[in-house]
């Protein structure tokens, strides 16, 4: 992830006046040339771009004697994989400079080339019955007769028998392409987080020379990976600060309406995992920095690459000012195809957003007969709408639009037999699209992607920093935010928390958070996730001392007591530890009201203490007065019964408890994937290491610790706890985790029916289906949740909690849960 440095002296011969001058770079590294201190163009082989045009017609009194810099990386569009694009990346990756010329470019070849090329594929593709495709293969035929390659005088000829096919017009129901510059840049992904901040340089400068040359092309600039239509405020905030040149120079094009910012959120984050309120702050912080950038927020929400879409989008969206969206990541089903590339998506709460799926299922097309073809057969709304989008331009690791593309685009804009495309934007595209939208579907609920399962547990450290710093950074405001309230001098800490979810926000970009990145993000995620704890614990404290700063002084006399805080907004009563003054630590049973705290000098005594008892066969039972349950030396649960109820949780014969190991070997996309056919591999862990025994007898608190043998080489160690006055059970699970290829899950069956599990989703929950009835219930093997999952049915149910976890399943009986 280095890059090198070349000094280019060159001297243009006095004899290339008049002619057209490009110096070619071609390496197998991407690259950025830089003239006067300024980044002017951005090379990578991958991204066909491998000139930087000099003059476009030499004239005496230009410079003929100049000196460049190319900054090259030693990394490709697509990172530096060893033998595949997922690879690891190879620390001993050598570049080659392949070529690094002066030459003259013949723009009139070029351009005939072009024309050759529309018109050969509208021979090809346009069929037989279609009577342009032998008008296009007879003008292709004569223009090969007209042309002698060496005498240039022919080729105006030919290329006037070209355009007399070009300028056939359309009638006016034919469909309409809008076409959009777009180049989706990866914040991180086979790269680390820096060198997406050049990437963005290299791609964005390289827009700017192209809208230079050609006025009518927009450009929705996006950090997805495959083009640019989307703008991420976190990208523009890196090229703000290290390219303020090339900001400029944005910021003028912004004025001209030809660099559109779309988008509406910090970083193109994950569409599942994040809670509501991350979502939110998203939203908060990217139009925030919009509004005051470019004086507007953005209309349209711009998300073509995440691995799903939660229930809770659109009404997240109408709240933040957006009732447009678009994507096109579902075309990527593995099972069923969508339905539909236009439609109103409802949310839970009954709202709805005009959705539009660009129909050629692709941000990264690059302007060629197929793929305008393909736009219009693939609608699967055709009748209803009669425009749809065309997102063109390199992307995932950058690069963005090519000339050539739009010159293939200057030839179709209205030649009779193809559809018809003009250089749009994003809001004129939707305006159409509302115009026309009174008979369109309306898809209710989630935008399930049925592949990418596996990113809902990759990478487990990531996955728990998450949710420990957004609990962490809720808890700092709302602290905060009562000793405001309470004493006037207090400072909120708003910058220093802005900047603190800026950093989360950033790890929840949409291969960091679902830990589809390589080793070096994971490494840069977790040190943020470090600084988001150490700094938020010492805005927790000052807020705390500020808050309760004549409780905390002792008094003289006083007993010792214990202050402790709930940053929830209901009351609790729990069973907490507390720091003895010998040094140790004691229980002690509290309650604290809602968004409050209390001050336990005497804790309370439970009405009924927790009971632990070892049985003869080596189980042991546990109660508390509100469930009973009955653990056997695996550490299973046999029995789990709500005293009330007498009614028992877990099926007679069946272990609740059960960890299970799957081989996890997917079609291609490793960290990405888990596949149906990995159910057919389970392995229940049967190897113990350490049987069940008893860690605390009871009163308080009752606990249980074993320890397992998972796979060949991993040990899990798990501790099961009671609380006095506490309704559910909790486990505390530690696992070195040394296998390959390997899935660990934890299963629950039930004594419960119902053909719907419940899961929560941010703020909210939604109900998926417990049988395989249909091709779209079975695509949902391996689903995601936030904080729980349940299964009830009239009068009684069970739910699952987790604190760190997202992938969940419930088939039939059995809640599962992926470790």
């Amino acid at each position: 992830w280095e890059t090198c440095w070349f000094k280019v002296e060159l001297s243009i011969p006095l004899a290339w006046e008049g002619r057209e001058v490009h110096f070619v770079w071609e390496s197998d590294g991407e690259g950025m040339v830089w003239r006067d201190g300024q980044p002017v163009q951005g090379l990578t082989k991958e991204g066909e771009k491998t000139s930087y045009i000099l003059t476009s017609s030499l004239k005496e009194s230009e410079p003929h004697s100049l000196t460049l810099y190319v900054e090259l990386a030693c990394n490709g569009l697509f990172g530096a994989g060893k033998g595949s694009m997922i690879a690891p990346p190879d620390p001993d990756r050598r570049v080659t400079l392949n070529r690094a010329e002066l030459v003259v470019f013949n723009r009139d070849v070029y351009e005939l080339l072009v024309d050759m090329e529309i018109l050969l594929d509208m021979a090809r593709l346009l069929g037989e019955e279609n009577q342009r495709s032998f008008q296009a293969l007879y003008t292709a035929n004569q223009m090969v007769n007209v042309c002698d390659i060496t005498d240039p005088s022919t080729f105006p000829a030919a290329r006037e028998l070209a355009a007399a096919i070009f300028s056939q017009r359309n009638g006016e129901s034919q469909h309409t392409i809008h076409a959009m510059g777009h180049c989706h840049i990866d914040s991180a992904w086979l790269w680390p987080y820096e060198e997406t901040i050049r990437k963005c340089a290299r791609s964005w400068v390289t827009v700017i020379r192209l809208m230079e040359r050609n006025p009518e092309l927009t450009f929705a600039c996006s950090q997805l990976r495959l083009i640019s239509v989307l703008w991420q405020a976190q990208q523009f905030e890196w090229v703000r600060s290290w390219y303020p040149g090339l900001y400029a120079q944005i910021l003028d094009f912004v004025a001209k309406g030809q660099f559109i910012p779309v988008g509406g959120t910090w970083v193109e984050m994950d569409g599942n995992l994040p809670s509501g309120e991350s979502m939110v702050r998203q939203f908060l912080q990217g139009q925030q920095f919009f509004q005051e950038q470019f004086g507007r927020i953005c209309s349209e929400f711009w998300l073509p690459d995440t691995f799903g879409y939660s229930a809770q989008l659109p009404q997240l969206m109408r709240g933040c000012g957006i009732q447009r969206f678009l994507t096109q990541k579902l075309s990527w089903n593995l099972v069923n195809t969508f339905p539909h590339h236009t439609f109103f998506w409802e949310g839970i709460d009954g709202s709805r957003v005009l959705t539009h799926f660009p129909p050629g299922d692709s941000y990264g097309m690059h302007g060629h007969v197929e793929e305008v073809l393909k736009t219009v057969k693939n609608n699967k709304d055709k009748g209803f709408v009669n425009h749809s989008a065309f997102l063109f331009g390199f992307g995932d690791g950058g690069g963005g639009p090519t000339q050539k593309m739009l010159d293939r685009m200057k030839r179709m804009s209205d030649t009779d037999g193809l559809p018809r495309v003009q250089i749009s934007t994003p809001d004129q595209l939707f305006s159409v699209l509302e115009k026309e939208s009174s008979q369109l579907c309306t898809w209710v609920g989630e935008l399930f992607l049925e592949l990418h399962n596996g990113t809902y547990t990759t990478q487990a450290q990531i996955k728990k920093g998450n949710r420990e710093c957004e609990r962490i950074l809720h808890d700092v405001e709302v602290l905060s935010t009562l000793a405001v309230a309470r004493d006037s001098v207090f400072q909120y800490p708003a910058s220093q928390l802005q900047q603190l979810w800026r950093l989360l926000l950033l790890n929840q970009f949409h291969d960091v958070l679902p830990g589809s990145c390589i080793q070096l993000v994971v490494e840069d995620a977790l040190q943020y996730y470090t600084e988001i704890r150490r700094i938020g614990a010492g805005l927790q404290e000052e807020a705390v001392q500020s808050l309760c700063r004549d409780l905390l002084q002792p008094k003289a006399g006083s007993t010792e007591s214990t202050l402790v805080l709930n940053t929830l907004p209901w009351e609790r009563t729990e069973v907490i530890s507390r720091p003895a003054p010998d040094g140790t630590e004691t229980l002690a049973l509290v309650t604290v009201p809602s968004m409050g705290y209390a001050l336990v000098r005497e804790p309370l005594l439970p009405s009924q203490p927790v009971s632990v008892r070892k049985q003869e066969d080596g189980s042991i039972t546990m109660e508390n007065g509100m469930i009973a349950v009955c653990l056997d030396m695996m550490g299973h649960l046999t029995s789990l019964r709500l005293l009330d109820s007498e009614r028992s949780s877990v099926p007679d014969g069946c272990y609740a408890n059960q960890f299970a190991l799957f081989d996890d070997v997917p079609l291609y996309w490793d960290a990405w994937d888990v596949m149906d056919y990995h159910l057919e591999t389970r392995k229940p862990v049967t190897t113990l290491l350490k049987p069940l025994e008893i860690t605390l007898s009871g009163g308080l608190r009752g606990s249980v610790r074993f320890s397992l043998q998972v796979g060949k080489s991993s040990t899990l160690t798990q501790e099961i706890i009671l609380d006095a006055k506490c309704p559910y059970l909790r486990f505390l699970t530690q696992v070195e985790w040394k296998e390959a290829h390997k899935f660990l899950k934890v299963e629950f069956p039930v004594q419960v029916r119902s053909t719907n599990a419940t899961y929560e989703i941010q703020f909210g929950h939604v109900q998926r289906p417990t049988h395989w009835n249909t091709s779209w219930d079975w695509a949902r093997f391996e689903v995601w949740a936030h904080k729980w999952m349940d299964l009830s049915e009239h009068g009684f149910g069970v739910a699952l909690l987790n604190d760190c976890k997202y992938g969940a399943s419930a088939h039939r009986n059995v809640l599962s849960l992926s470790l």
